[in-house]
């Protein structure tokens, strides 16, 4: 099951049962179609728009493209950096619907406790397995965006049984105790070796001040994991991680999905549809506000890669917004068939990430192997990356078709 809990057959789908309210009349097609999006821009990738923007230096359309699908360096947001919080956001909005649907067939609480605990199992593993790939040996690593939500699935599980007010104490307390953290721990000295953090002294990217205490690779959570990573069995010790991603990233990503689980508590409510879509709206433009003047004022920067608490806010507030524009358009208005292509995505999402990550190097080469090496090349040499990304990605999109209508979904 993909992580949001994927119904067992068409007629789950279309009807929950709410564990205190009234049956809901039918799946909320909008996450789907969010989902779908999230994942069409992962899987898109193999566009690799970078390429054309290489080759047309002056084309500014290729170049905000590239941008678009490419991770800012340190501080900042560009759309790419916008898929892993939507999708862990996306992992907290289901899980209300989830709890009901257990509910209506009977599973006891316990039961869905040990379902929750062994998910959150086999989600780090996968992504530890998916970082693996290619390796001699196993590449004990964390940062992968499956293996976040896996560590944070089990606690965000047990919150999610818990009175709704919970929820935002539970939230303030991971983004205040996160910040304290890195705010406490102490900066590096004059004569502090960057080679060790694997990133130049002058690197453009470091803050001063106060900020500084974010910076790459000197942080807390660098520091924890040149301890917790190397207790792994390694080719050689952890120093640094060359993209500043870190382990303990996972718990205020588990307050991205925290502000998941309120969204989907709201729309699994019983208010009226444009009053749940209007304090979804509001609510991503204060959190966006608050996470944009935390990182403007100097109280803690907005870096996506360690997932700094002002980070949390700023991605939860877009997660906020595009839910209720997806809420509107689809579930409101009702103005649904556009989005079939990307629900067909969004309700097999693991197997659309795991595609991803396993089969797109298989793909071309299929199609070179069997079509001859030419066959991307009918525009140019220059668009071969594009046509051949297409390729690919039409490929990815035909198999989640085919799996759809057959009801098959991959399942955890």
């Amino acid at each position: 099951m993909s992580v949001e809990s994927q119904p067992e057959d068409r007629e789950t789908a279309r009807r929950e049962i709410a564990a205190d309210g009234p049956a809901v009349p039918k799946r909320v097609g909008s996450v789907d179609a969010y989902r779908g999006l999230v994942m069409l821009l992962m899987m898109a990738e193999v566009l690799e728009f970078r390429h054309l923007a290489g080759t047309f230096k002056d084309n500014p359309v290729w170049g905000f493209l590239a941008l678009q699908q490419t991770h800012v360096e340190w501080r900042g947001c560009s759309l790419h950096d916008l898929i892993q919080p939507s999708f862990s956001f996306l992992v907290g909005v289901a899980l209300p619907f989830s709890l009901a649907s257990r509910i209506r067939r009977g599973q006891s609480k316990g039961a869905a406790i040990a379902h929750a605990a062994w998910r959150a199992l086999i989600l780090t593993w996968l992504g530890i397995f998916l970082r693996s790939v290619g390796n001699r040996q196993a590449n004990y690593t964390f940062e992968d965006t499956l293996t976040q939500i896996g560590l944070g699935y089990f606690p965000l599980f047990l919150i999610g049984l818990c009175k709704p007010w919970v929820r935002w104490v539970a939230l303030l307390v991971i983004l205040v105790g996160y910040w304290g953290a890195f705010a406490l721990y102490p900066l590096p000295g004059p004569d502090f070796d960057y080679n060790v953090a694997g990133v130049p002294a002058d690197w453009a990217h470091h803050a001063t001040g106060f900020a500084a205490h974010w910076n790459k690779n000197t942080n807390a959570a660098w520091a924890f994991d040149r301890w917790f990573l190397n207790l792994f069995p390694r080719s050689k010790p952890f120093t640094h991680n060359g993209g500043g991603y870190a382990t303990l990233s996972f718990i205020p990503t588990l307050g991205t999905m925290l502000l998941g689980l309120i969204a989907g508590g709201w729309l699994k409510g019983e208010k009226r549809p444009w009053s749940k879509a209007g304090v979804m709206f509001v609510v991503g433009l204060v959190s966006l506000g608050l996470g944009y003047a935390a990182d403007r004022y100097g109280i803690c920067p907005s870096v996506k890669r360690i997932w700094t608490p002002s980070w949390v806010l700023f991605s939860g507030g877009w997660c906020f917004v595009l839910l209720s524009a997806f809420y509107v358009v689809i579930d409101v208005i009702g103005l649904r068939g556009w989005s079939y292509p990307l629900r067909v995505i969004g309700r097999n999402s693991i197997a659309a990430y795991m595609m991803a990550h396993l089969i797109g190097d298989f793909t071309r080469q299929s199609f070179r192997t069997h079509l001859g090496p030419d066959v991307f090349a009918i525009f140019g040499e220059a668009y071969e990356p594009l046509v051949a990304g297409g390729t690919v990605l039409a490929v990815y999109w035909l198999i989640l078709f085919w799996m759809d209508r057959r009801k098959i979904y991959l399942r955890v």
